[in-house]
């Protein structure tokens, strides 16, 4: 079963056409993989499923399970478990980073949170990313390093436990080291009840996931899709013979 479906979408940024007529299907329990060249228009794809009104479609279809999810705004996007993780996640004074997990998670669930479960939960997860327990209480992102900030969203991927899990270049700028923990909660996150797509361009981040499709996105349209051995031809011989 399909959790999302994209038809001859076509998008706008500052009236400049970045996709073009583009297709693409993701299913439930699995995940995908998109590779592209700088400015091929992977992060518009991600905003435009999510909302972002600086991301203008001009024609063409998204559905979530089925529901059209052009006429919802970003928020019903999100209530309805559609994540996205941003390649430079931004900084939130005066919102810490366990009240914004907890509203968030309270929104989606329409049920309020108990907090000691919700504390132990957090503190197990936070261990498993080596994120220090004081940074619960301290506001979103403030004064964090890049590594620290990617290390957050993956936080509340696994604490939100979306449906859909948007993932634009999680591992930007990490170490080895850091890249290994980002996997190692992606993996831990997925189940067969949702799904995630990885926008990424270090295939490290990809070696202990089991990668059911790729998608490879040039120009604004879908050039070439395949299985995982798709990462390895990318990898070899680049993207010049895929246009």
């Amino acid at each position: 079963m399909n959790i999302l479906e994209i038809k001859s979408l076509s998008v706008q940024v500052e009236d400049k056409e970045i996709l073009h007529d583009l297709s693409l299907t993701i299913e439930r329990g699995k995940i995908h993989v998109i590779l592209g060249s700088n400015g091929a228009g992977k992060s518009t794809l991600m905003n435009a499923i999510m909302g972002h009104p600086k991301y203008k479609i001009t024609s063409g279809e998204i559905l979530y399970e089925g529901e059209d999810l052009l006429k919802l705004p970003t928020f019903e996007r999100a209530r309805r478990g559609i994540f996205l993780s941003f390649q430079a996640p931004e900084e939130i004074p005066g919102v810490t980073v366990e009240n914004m997990i907890r509203t968030a998670k309270q929104m989606i669930s329409g049920e309020k949170i108990k907090i000691v479960p919700f504390r132990k939960k957090l503190r197990s997860m936070m261990e498993e990313l080596k994120i220090e327990p004081s940074y619960a209480s301290r506001y979103l992102n403030v004064g964090f390093s890049g590594g620290e900030k990617k290390r957050s969203e993956i936080l509340q991927l696994m604490m939100l436990e979306p449906k859909l899990a948007l993932l634009d270049e999680t591992d930007s700028g990490l170490d080895v080291d850091a890249v290994q923990i980002v996997s190692n909660g992606i993996a831990k996150f997925h189940n067969d009840q949702n799904s995630c797509v990885i926008i990424t361009h270090n295939s490290k981040i990809l070696e202990h996931l089991k990668i059911d499709r790729v998608h490879v996105l040039l120009d604004g349209k879908i050039v070439k899709e395949g299985d995982s051995s798709l990462i390895d031809e990318v990898n070899s011989h680049g993207f010049e013979n895929l246009h």
